[in-house]
């Protein structure tokens, strides 16, 4: 039977988060702190995300900000114009990565979109996210893209109310277990999990060990065996 197909975006059809984590290394290297190592600045960097990611969001724009206050935070010497304009810098290169596109996907979307109805669901800032949808050339696969400021189950609920979707008709794809699985689960939808070894660390989190509508896969490709 035909379902609705909910396919994340970053680092599940594209590397994403590895381009995130280069360039806090670079700002570790930049920051050059005298007794904190790389896990230490990056605890602090998290609180500041933590508070920051539920008022502004999330993407590279974002990223730069808390990066410009944790540096901020813990610079111990007094803080340049060429320090804050590395730091810009860092968010307009990860505006601007280039899309690699994971493997499988191109084909798997191919086998998908003559099949069932595909939507790329994916959170963030909405020009952001639509400037990757757009330089990927996989949008032609979707048939509509909804771009959002946060996945949780009021977030699921009302697309399938806007969508006049069922929630037994829809399927939530995606790397995160903190976006992608548990609130799409809670609202009603199958998921599908698909890990990344790369998923930023603050969407970890366990997925149930049985559901009746939770299937787990280890690549993209795989999708076209269950759907």
């Amino acid at each position: 039977m035909p379902y609705e197909l909910w396919i994340d975006a970053d680092d599940t059809l594209w590397e994403n988060n590895v381009f995130f984590e280069r360039a806090f290394e670079e700002f570790v290297n930049l920051l050059s702190h005298s007794c904190l190592n790389a896990s230490q600045v990056r605890e602090i960097l998290d609180e500041i995300e933590h508070a920051n990611n539920r008022i502004h969001g999330y993407g590279a724009a974002n990223f730069a900000r808390n990066l410009s206050q944790c540096f901020d935070k813990l610079c111990e010497r007094p803080v340049c114009d060429a320090d804050r304009a590395r730091i810009r810098r860092f968010g307009e290169q990860l505006a601007n990565h280039p899309i690699d596109i994971i493997p499988g996907v191109v084909e798997t979307l191919e086998h998908l979109s003559a099949r069932h109805t595909l939507m790329l669901f994916t959170k963030g800032n909405p020009v952001e996210q639509q400037a990757k949808v757009d330089r990927s050339g996989l949008k032609p696969y979707f048939h509509r893209v909804q771009i959002v400021k946060e996945k949780d189950v009021p977030t699921y609920h009302a697309t399938m109310a806007a969508h006049g979707s069922r929630p037994e008709d829809c399927w939530m794809i995606g790397n995160s277990p903190k976006s992608d699985i548990n609130p799409a689960l809670a609202a009603g939808l199958g998921a599908v999990y698909i890990p990344h070894p790369r998923t930023w660390h603050l969407e970890h989190e366990s997925v149930p060990d049985t559901h009746d509508r939770l299937r787990i896969v280890d690549r993209f490709a795989a999708l076209q065996s269950l759907f």
